[in-house]
């Protein structure tokens, strides 16, 4: 759930509902109609599993996003696909008429989706062979070819997919794996000083440099120092 304002809207509902369907709620402190309806698209919304997302307007502090919707009384709830509006309801409805709402939004699940759910190597592959590229199937059984040892079978299947931030940091850690490189309860200061060091001829330093900060993550401290030092080596 996220608490929409004039300024974010476009970001978070417009831009957002390209990527995943988006519903919208309109609300006052003082509408008592609001009150109870609140509580109940909240549940339904977060039963989704991420599958909807909610977003939460205030139209007494927010007037453009009101005048947007041309809202006339609230509650009013708006769902939103791909910058439009699918469907919409005014007034506060029972928790099961909501669910019927906000079911019609939410993909269903696939019989590659119930295997990814299995969780196990035999049911993520064979998700991938029923839809080629399903990106929770990939990064699942790419964890779990990683925690089982096997980094070059998970770089097989990342290599499948376009790349993506989860997709990149999977990869990072499959090939210092398979450099046998281990980062556990370490400092790594030591061991990317010296990479920085070679890091203008040798690609595969380069290489293991950048896939070292991957793992750090962007809220690492060191992350972004020391890539303002690769930039300073390689520029």
């Amino acid at each position: 759930m996220t608490d929409v304002t004039d300024a974010t809207f476009e970001e978070v509902v417009i831009a957002r509902s390209a990527q995943v369907p988006v519903v919208v709620d309109l609300w006052a402190p003082w509408c008592g109609p609001c009150k109870t309806l609140s509580p109940i698209i909240e549940r339904v919304v977060a039963h989704t599993g991420g599958a909807v997302e909610l977003a939460k307007v205030n139209v007494d502090e927010n007037p453009r996003v009101s005048a947007t919707f041309a809202v006339q009384s609230i509650p009013a709830v708006f769902a939103l696909r791909d910058g439009k509006i699918v469907d919409q309801f005014i007034g506060a409805l029972p928790e099961s008429q909501v669910a019927e709402f906000v079911g019609r939004l939410a993909p269903q699940s696939t019989e590659a989706d119930l295997l990814v759910e299995a969780g196990d190597e035999a049911s993520l592959r064979r998700a991938l062979e029923l839809e080629v590229g399903h990106p929770t199937a990939v990064r699942a059984l790419a964890r779990l070819l990683l925690d089982t040892g096997r980094p070059d079978e998970a770089l097989e299947v990342l290599a499948k997919v376009p790349e993506t931030p989860e997709t990149r940091v999977l990869a990072a850690e499959a090939r210092l794996a398979g450099q046998q490189v281990d980062l556990e309860g370490g400092d790594v200061g030591p061991l990317l000083d010296s990479l920085l060091e070679r890091v203008r001829d040798d690609e595969s330093a380069r290489q293991e440099f950048i896939d070292v900060l991957e793992t750090l993550g962007p809220d690492d401290p060191r992350t972004a120092r020391y890539r303002k030092a690769l930039a300073a080596r390689l520029f």
